[in-house]
């Protein structure tokens, strides 16, 4: 069972500090937090954790607010129970379910039902509910789709239930490869999942990409996500804050890829391009 540090960050002001710190600890290996009335408890593994990469994060070095923290290892915890006692049903616009098996069935929503281990994306974290929300606009019938960074492969599986022809789920984390697969045989879908990067994809092609990531693994990858996007294709991101735009549509800009719609929710973004024709 891998071990855990959990970190304390007292934050002031809270807001919007306490959104753009977890999404800079992001980056930095932190996979799941707990927001606190003064802060936020963040939980890395041992093997990531490096008490000096925090002063590289813009939050560390901003006059704007205070951070202070301390940081324990964890006891041995079952993760997995953990997250089943914490995971609650997400809505999204009234629309969309996304629950656990042992949750409620509602027969007047779209649902996905999936097992809330320890991947990043149970619809909780608003860039999921985003990705979500904008896919509920698009067009997935017949389409060829990769979910980038799958996750537990919600969006993966939510594509192919819109009637994408092909969907393709990868994750660089061995236990989201498994927990995807488990996943895709609750809700009775075929999906090709593996455990990779953008580097894996190689000469396949796609109509439209899904990458609900982070920003420096975005910038580095969006000139992959060019090279096997269809023209005329789609590509959806999130993992971004709000001062991650410019950045973002700077690389994709360099990549022929325009800007056709944006949303947001408290501090996150999701970004909509499409590859142009040229």
């Amino acid at each position: 069972m891998q071990q855990y540090i959990e970190c304390k960050f007292v934050i002031e002001p809270l807001q919007p500090w306490s959104e753009i710190l977890m999404a800079e600890l992001i980056t930095i290996g932190f996979d799941s937090f707990t927001e606190e009335q003064d802060g936020i408890l963040g939980y890395i593994p041992v093997s990531l954790f490096d008490e000096k990469k925090f002063d590289e994060l813009v939050a560390f070095n901003s006059y704007e607010v205070k951070i202070s923290y301390s940081f324990a290892e964890m006891p041995n915890i079952n993760w997995n129970e953990e997250w089943e006692k914490n995971f609650d049903p997400i809505y999204v616009e009234d629309k969309v379910l996304i629950r656990a098996e042992f949750h409620e069935a509602n027969p007047n929503l779209h649902e996905i039902i999936i097992q809330p281990k320890m991947s990043f994306g149970t619809g909780h974290h608003p860039t999921t509910h985003l990705m979500i929300q904008q896919m509920l606009e698009m067009d997935f019938k017949g389409k060829t789709v990769l979910d980038m960074g799958c996750g537990t492969s919600v969006l993966a599986i939510f594509a192919k239930q819109k009637g994408a022809d092909r969907v393709v789920a990868i994750d660089i984390d061995e236990w989201s490869v498994e927990n995807s697969k488990e996943n895709a045989v609750r809700n009775q879908v075929e999906l090709e999942i593996a455990q990779g990067t953008a580097d894996n994809l190689g000469k396949d092609t796609f109509d439209i990409i899904l990458a609900n990531i982070n920003r420096n693994i975005l910038i580095s990858d969006i000139p992959t996500y060019a090279q096997v996007l269809h023209k005329g294709g789609y590509l959806l991101l999130s993992g971004l804050c709000f001062f991650d735009v410019e950045d973002i549509m700077k690389v994709c800009q360099e990549n022929n890829l325009e800007l056709i719609g944006k949303q947001q929710r408290e501090e996150w973004m999701s970004l909509l391009l499409m590859k142009k024709e040229e």
